[in-house]
């Protein structure tokens, strides 16, 4: 019998059609687990059944695993793990573990020597910086960008000249609903020629991945507004 694990399972990006993005044996397996560390049961359980609509929610177990969750609650969730059953991780959108508190349940597990296994599925970042045309073999996700608008601008401002002045490529993302705050920003305090790529909503029917100068953005900006979006810095591959 095959020891169990704790996997990091992906879910959809907001498609509406799994299929497209989720491989059908990370679904099967996804249907076959029956214990759950999730960021929120609700969401978890919704996609779940969009799986398989007879999911047998009410056999299974949910552990909460948010920004919120104390420390001394993680142990519990492996527990089933020691019991000879695999623990699955769900995050809100996308793979588990980058900019999401599942790292630290991943953390917990290598520390008890229990072994952990990523599943395949969309990475916003990954599929941001493919799309770029940006270098691809050196580059830093920074996550969220600061709430306070001096600290964001600072924090941009330090990732513009590092893509400029070593061709390093820079990944960063705002909460949604604030997308348009941080796009006017980049778009008032960046230099002309920065070369910015915006990936809005990925996987999804009204993806757009663009790459222009930052003066050619201030021509042609969208409306991000609550459409989730990766931010990159970088150089195109002519001129690095």
């Amino acid at each position: 019998m095959a020891k169990a694990k704790l996997f990091l399972l992906p879910t959809t990006m907001g498609s509406e059609n799994w299929e497209h993005v989720i491989p059908a044996e990370v679904a099967k397996f996804a249907i076959e687990t029956r214990h759950f560390a999730v960021e929120n049961i609700k969401s978890a359980r919704r996609y779940l059944r969009r799986l398989d609509r007879t999911f047998p929610i009410d056999d299974c177990t949910f552990f909460i695993l948010s920004k919120k969750t104390p420390p001394e609650e993680l142990p519990q969730m492996l527990k089933p793990i020691k019991e000879g059953h695999n623990v699955a991780i769900i995050s809100d959108a996308g793979c588990p573990g980058i900019a999401d508190p599942g790292a630290d349940l991943v953390a917990l597990a290598h520390q008890k020597g229990i072994f952990v296994s990523p599943l395949t599925g969309p990475s916003s970042i990954l599929l941001g910086l493919i799309g770029s045309g940006f270098n691809g073999q050196s580059f830093v996700f920074h996550g969220y960008v600061p709430k306070d608008r001096k600290q964001r601008v600072r924090a941009f401002k330090d990732y513009e000249k590092t893509a400029t002045k070593t061709g390093q490529t820079q990944i960063f993302m705002e909460t949604p609903f604030r997308n348009m705050n941080l796009l006017e920003d980049l778009l008032n305090e960046c230099m002309d020629a920065t070369q910015l790529c915006i990936a809005c909503d990925l996987t999804m029917p009204t993806e757009r991945i663009q790459t222009m100068s930052v003066a050619n953005w201030r021509e042609n900006a969208f409306d991000l507004s609550k459409r989730p979006t990766m931010f990159l810095f970088g150089k195109p591959y002519s001129v690095r």
